[in-house]
C-alpha cells in the first residue's frame, strides 16, 4: 500500500495553501490529517463538528467535503486575520459557522453543546480545557489531535506538555484511543 497518493484532495485546497505560503503562515494543516477527517465526518451524516484553530482553513477543506446537506461546522480561532480569510473561503456555507475568538471562553460558555467530532488543533481543548473538551464529544463520537510527535516549531518545553496529554488520554476509561505515528503524529480518541 502506498499511502502517499493522497485521493480527492478540495478543489479549494491549493488555493489556500498558497494563501498560506504568499502570508508566510508556518502551521498549515497536513494533508493526511485533512483526509482522515473527511472520512471520519463522512461517517457521521448529519453531525455536529467542532474545530478548535481554523487556522486559513487547510484542514477545514477536508472536513467541509466530509459534510452532508444537513451536518454543521462549528470552527474556531482567535486570529482576526487568518478567520477573515476563511470566511471567505467558507463564509457562504450554510453548514459551517465560523467563530473568531477566544476558544476557552467559547467552551466554558457553550459546556451544553455535544458533537461528533472535536479535532483539537490549538492550546484549549488540547493542553488545557481537556475535561470539558472530552465531556462534550458524544458517545460513538471523535476526540482528534495532531502534531504529537516533535515539531521543528516547538518552543522549549512543548515536548513535556505533548507527553502529559498522551500519558492522560491513555488513562481516560471512558474513550478507546488508538495513536498513530503518521503524519504529525495523531491521537484517535472514541467515547465509549
Amino acid at each position: 500500500m502506498n499511502d502517499s497518493t493522497i485521493l480527492n484532495t478540495p478543489e479549494i485546497h491549493s488555493e489556500i495553501l498558497d494563501k498560506s505560503e504568499e502570508m508566510g503562515f508556518t502551521m498549515p494543516s497536513d494533508l493526511y490529517i485533512g483526509s482522515l477527517l473527511r472520512t471520519l465526518i463522512t461517517s457521521k451524516p448529519g453531525g455536529q463538528f467542532l474545530e478548535l484553530g481554523t487556522g486559513i482553513g487547510l484542514s477545514l477543506s477536508w472536513m467541509v467535503e466530509g459534510l452532508d446537506d444537513t451536518a454543521e461546522l462549528t470552527t474556531i480561532d482567535n486570529d482576526v486575520e487568518l478567520t477573515s480569510i476563511a470566511m471567505g473561503y467558507f463564509g457562504k456555507d450554510p453548514r459551517v459557522k465560523i467563530i473568531c475568538g477566544d476558544a476557552e471562553h467559547w467552551i466554558q460558555n457553550n459546556a451544553d453543546k455535544s458533537f461528533d467530532l472535536i479535532f483539537a488543533d490549538a492550546w484549549p481543548g488540547k493542553y488545557s480545557q481537556i475535561d470539558e473538551i472530552l465531556s462534550m464529544v458524544n458517545k460513538g463520537g471523535f476526540y482528534v489531535v495532531d502534531d504529537m510527535s516533535q515539531q521543528p516549531n516547538w518552543p522549549e518545553g512543548h515536548g513535556d506538555k505533548v507527553e502529559a496529554l498522551i500519558s492522560y488520554m491513555e488513562n481516560r476509561e471512558d474513550f478507546t484511543i488508538t495513536k498513530l505515528n503518521w503524519s504529525t503524529g495523531l491521537i484517535v480518541a472514541t467515547k465509549k
